[in-house]
């Protein structure tokens, strides 16, 4: 970087790190998307149409729902090198999927007088939202429908604007059995709530602009959803180890995301900032899509820290939704960090690999909310159905007499009451 010009990545101090839950939506996102939601709700169909041919969506007299039969066209279009690529990625989604489920064990343990435990039940159909802004993105569709269909769900529904071939394609080959061919706010409320012979969805996942995560905290508690997630984040964490070149791609990959994306680089080696911006500034004149890239690294920073532990400790406080270590000891450096929605340990584990299909999922918490959520998974489509039952009502007593003491604690006779009949 020329002496004297401006950093590209501002400069800020551990006291000036974001921390706590940052809202993924504002107040007048919100209020905007509740009436398109409340439309939807009450006048179907025609609300949806309307909204997906104002928006350039769907022409007038083309269906709102595309049928399997024309996701399956869509992929014999494709030519034989895309139609691989998007089938070898649903390939590695459907593995880590699988092994995931796989985990996830029913449940059987003794209590007095008998046994209790869990199963596992999925949930009957899922909604999997795909963007489609300046690009469509069939990585969304894989990394949803697929996890949704591994976790068990009998029925798989897309929604991404403007039913684009290559989405199609990608919901052919992950399993989809409808796809809704409208997006943002009209396209969740449209899953919740069902339209044109559509019917409503048990869960609704998957990434989206402000619109989309603002429908899904409207609609929550009618359905179930994944996560509020806001604009992507990337932070790395690098130490005197790291190549700054390798640095400034990877951020340069998080920025063209969108314009709200955020950048961020935590390091221990105070020469590295400015190498890191040489990089940037070089790199982001090369770039095809510098615009956005360019907007996006005014919101990220870089922060120099003292040590290893102090780099930890502001990734914990960042609680990034992408973290990255490039370090001398990544793997130690990755246990060490608690809150991240997806980690990346060493500088050849780049998370645009995690972005395209290495495996895990890519949609992640954001906004600090990797403090107490996980990334999709097909535990978002499964519930816990936990069951108890007593056998030996001899060897229950001392449960029974423990009830009913609570219930007398409570104030609540008639479960005492109940309670104590077994006893009988």
């Amino acid at each position: 970087m020329s002496q004297g010009a401006a950093p590209v990545l501002r400069r800020i101090t551990l006291a000036e790190l974001p921390e706590g839950v940052r809202s993924p939506v504002d107040s007048g996102t919100l209020n905007a998307a509740s009436e398109i939601v409340n439309r939807v709700r009450a006048e179907g169909a025609a609300a949806a149409r309307d909204f997906a041919e104002r928006f350039g969506e769907r022409a007038p007299g083309e269906p709102l729902v595309v049928q399997r039969d024309d996701m399956d066209g869509a992929l014999d279009t494709l030519e034989p090198e895309a139609r691989g690529v998007l089938r070898r990625t649903a390939e590695r989604i459907r593995t880590f999927a699988r092994a995931q489920r796989e985990a996830i064990r029913p449940l059987d343990v003794p209590i007095d007088g008998g046994q209790a435990g869990h199963t596992i039940e999925p949930v009957c159909s899922a909604g999997c939202y795909a963007p489609a802004g300046r690009y469509p993105l069939p990585s969304s569709v894989l990394m949803t429908a697929i996890t949704a269909r591994v976790a068990g769900c009998e029925r798989v529904v897309v929604a991404s604007p403007g039913a684009h071939p290559v989405a199609l394609a990608a919901a052919s080959i992950a399993g989809a059995d409808e796809f809704l061919a409208v997006g943002g706010a009209h396209a969740i409320a449209s899953m919740a709530y069902g339209v044109d012979g559509l019917k409503p969805c048990d869960v609704i996942v998957g990434p989206g602009n402000r619109w989309v995560t603002a429908a899904k905290q409207l609609v929550s508690g009618v359905v179930g959803i994944d996560m509020l997630a806001g604009p992507s984040e990337l932070l790395i964490v690098v130490d005197a180890s790291a190549n700054a070149d390798l640095v400034a791609v990877d951020l340069l990959a998080q920025a063209e995301h969108d314009s709200d994306a955020v950048p961020m680089l935590v390091c221990t080696d105070s020469t590295l900032p400015d190498r890191v911006d040489a990089a940037l500034a070089r790199r982001l004149a090369e770039l095809p899509t510098r615009e956005v890239a360019a907007s996006a690294l005014g919101n990220g920073f870089v922060c120099v820290v003292g040590s290893i532990e102090e780099a930890c400790l502001a990734a914990d406080t960042i609680a990034a939704e992408h973290v990255e270590v490039m370090t001398e000891a990544p793997g130690v450096v990755a246990d060490t960090i608690r809150n991240a929605g997806g980690v990346f340990i060493g500088p050849t584990s780049a998370e645009v690999l995690g972005d395209y299909g290495a495996g895990p999922n890519h949609t992640l918490p954001t906004g600090g909310t990797a403090r107490f959520q996980a990334g999709l998974s097909v535990l978002h489509f499964l519930r816990l159905r936990t069951w108890m039952r007593i056998d030996d009502a001899d060897a229950g007593a001392g449960l029974v007499r423990d009830a009913a003491a609570l219930a007398a604690l409570e104030g609540l006779a008639g479960h005492r009451l109940a309670a104590l009949e077994r006893n009988t």
